[in-house]
């Protein structure tokens, strides 16, 4: 029996694991890094051990300190979680080789997934369905459009799709590159890519007495940078025998690999209905929320009692209901997905809605690891009640801190193509991005500005900013997703005369919330302040607000042409020959910015010559820090 863990993880998936061993009773050892020195995974762990440094390479990616960890807090055993090392062989070797217990797949099935290339080859001789490999040599226009993957890869790094055949030199430099930084190992692969595809999985347990469980399937096609961002179980629309050639297929790759505990096995649905293998992930996944819905299960508890050789009843239970999954993460969709760093006030959803987060109010959100804040996931008898439930649970959180993606859910859940279950595939933002990242409503958010400035004025003001007298408006100006709103109002004997908003009646305020009448609609809204940030919440949607100075300061200008550093990080490339005097294009890649485990592109916003480069490869970055000077 196991009686103490070690969980060599961070943030979600390690409170989610910690969860799980209290309600069986086992003491937890929880590991963490200098920035995470506060977090609440090493807070919430019965024991907590200190790993010198920042940086994942540094940390939470040694799996020798992570062993000496183990052995120095009495654990017997240790659960990877998802990422970092959950997936590295040799780490599961080491944690058994130390006399401790791995919650996990044996270490010889981790090892035959572990390269997308040989994992391909098992499946092929399993009689598993594959697409077939592209030489690059011998490509040709007619294959394309073609997809560049890492074979050590997961989560879209070292993965480029490439439309133009002249583009593929260059982006399998680019994919070798970024695979070599990203997991040791610059190999990669080609293969056609499935446009109008969907990206289906199957959840497996497997013991160690022969049985193999296939819990359904997931629909994870909402990607973003071939991330996923909302998922769903079971996968709807797909015909019962589709679901069974994917069960199958899914079991017969488990036990071609003797595998041990939880997976998942991946798919690649063509728009004709063919499925296609694209690889296993031998731990854990993100979104197994969604399986643990419907199923009524604890993946995590029947690890634990897999890897104490125990066995699964004969066949698992019965599927209920449906359930989706929706990724919050700090960053912003409409700036090419630039996460965003920041102390994190408070984070609420409504109840009823399974929250799975790595992250409590007061915590900060840095650099050094990924974007992901927290799951939201609702449960419902159908899907049209699940995906009404989970979006209307979004717009009515609340999230007072860094820019998140959470405006982009809510739309999502609610657009038309993903209501349809038949329009579901993999292109979904690279069609909608636009769409779905559009400004809102003006009105409203100029109505939420003079919430703001009321309930502003009340606090400065012991009066609450009434005057018995007619005076001069009072003003107050935010700056709300890039729009400026200039508020310009009068309170006078009681009433509100606001310009510009002749159809709104102050009904009440205080220094939090303010009561308004717009177009005869009595409207509440909750205003909570941290320095110049101001976010105002509604039943119908938020808003984050910056208070901005009456007077600007003329020195925060910057010179023309200067390239800022959208987020702190780390400047990983720069682009091959590029040197001060070198002339460039509009658009072209000038470096890749590395923050929060993925990569961004700096580029030249206009043609010209690069007259400053004080960028180097391996410099880490604060936001808005020069990196390049690209003059007319």
């Amino acid at each position: 029996m196991i009686r103490s863990v070690l969980v060599a993880n961070r943030g979600e998936i390690a409170r989610r694991v910690l969860r799980t061993c209290r309600e069986l009773g086992i003491a937890t050892v929880a590991v963490h890094s200098d920035a995470d020195a506060g977090a609440p995974h090493v807070r919430e762990a019965d024991t907590a051990v200190r790993l010198p440094g920042d940086a994942p390479a540094d940390t939470y990616l040694r799996g020798e300190l992570i062993v000496r960890a183990a052995l120095a807090a009495g654990a017997d055993a240790v659960h990877p979680g998802y990422g970092f090392l959950s997936e590295n062989a040799d780490f599961a070797a080491a944690v058994a080789d130390a006399g401790l217990t791995w919650i996990g797949p044996p270490p010889p099935a981790i090892e035959a997934m572990a390269s997308k290339t040989r994992s391909k080859e098992l499946m092929a001789a399993a009689g598993v369905p594959l697409l077939s490999p592209v030489d690059p040599a011998t490509a040709t226009a007619d294959e394309l459009p073609l997809l560049v993957k890492a074979a050590a890869g997961g989560g879209g790094r070292g993965m480029r799709v490439v439309r133009e055949l002249a583009d593929l030199p260059g982006e399998l430099k680019a994919a070798e590159a970024e695979a070599a930084a990203a997991f040791g190992d610059g190999e990669v692969f080609v293969e056609p890519y499935v446009v109008g595809g969907r990206h289906v999985e199957v959840q497996i347990l497997a013991d160690a007495h022969g049985t193999v469980w296939t819990l359904g399937t997931r629909d994870c096609s909402l990607q973003r940078r071939h991330q996923k961002v909302i998922e769903e179980a079971p996968a709807p629309g797909l015909p019962e025998e589709l679901r069974e050639t994917l069960h199958r297929a899914a079991e017969r790759a488990a036990r071609a690999i003797g595998y041990r505990g939880a997976g998942t096995v991946e798919f690649l649905v063509s728009a004709d209905g063919r499925a296609y293998f694209l690889e296993t992930n031998t731990r854990l996944q993100v979104e197994h929320p969604v399986t643990e819905e419907i199923y009524r299960l604890d993946l995590v508890a029947l690890q634990i009692r897999i890897a104490e050789g125990r066995p699964l009843d004969a066949r698992p239970p019965e599927p209920a209901g449906h359930a989706v999954e929706a990724r919050l993460y700090a960053e912003d969709p409409a700036a090419g997905w630039q996460p965003q760093t920041g102390t994190l006030h408070r984070l609420t959803l409504p109840d009823g809605i399974r929250l799975d987060s790595g992250v409590t109010g007061g915590d900060r959100v840095t650099v050094h690891y990924d974007a992901l804040l927290a799951k939201a996931i609702a449960w419902a008898p159908t899907r049209e009640e699940a995906v009404r439930k989970l979006a209307g649970a979004l717009e009515r959180a609340r999230i007072h801190g860094p820019a998140t993606n959470r405006a982009l859910l809510v739309r999502s859940l609610r657009h038309p193509e993903f209501t349809d279950p038949a329009g579901l595939d993999t292109g979904f933002y690279d069609r909608n991005l636009a769409e779905l990242t559009g400004p809102g409503d003006p009105a409203a958010a100029r109505v939420a500005a003079l919430a703001a400035a009321l309930a502003d004025a009340h606090g400065r003001s012991r009066f609450g900013g009434f005057r018995n007298v007619p005076s001069a408006p009072q003003a107050k100006t935010y700056d709300c997703d890039g729009t400026t709103h200039e508020v310009r109002y009068r309170l006078a004997r009681g009433h509100l005369h606001a310009e510009d908003l002749p159809g709104v009646r102050l009904l009440a305020s205080s220094a939090t919330g303010v009561v308004l009448e717009v177009d005869g609609l009595r409207r509440e809204f909750t205003v909570t302040r941290y320095g110049e940030r101001v976010h105002v919440d509604t039943p119908q949607g938020s808003w984050a607000l910056t208070a901005l100075p009456r007077f600007p300061d003329p020195a925060a200008r910057t010179e023309p042409g200067s390239l800022l550093a959208p987020m702190p990080g780390t400047v990983v490339r720069i682009a091959d020959g590029l040197v001060e005097g070198a002339r460039v294009e509009p658009g072209q890649t000038l470096m890749w910015l590395e923050a929060m485990k993925m990569e961004h592109k700096i580029t030249a916003p206009a043609a010209g010559t690069l007259t400053a480069l004080p960028a180097r490869t391996g410099r880490q970055v604060e936001v808005g820090a020069l990196l390049a000077v690209v003059a007319d």
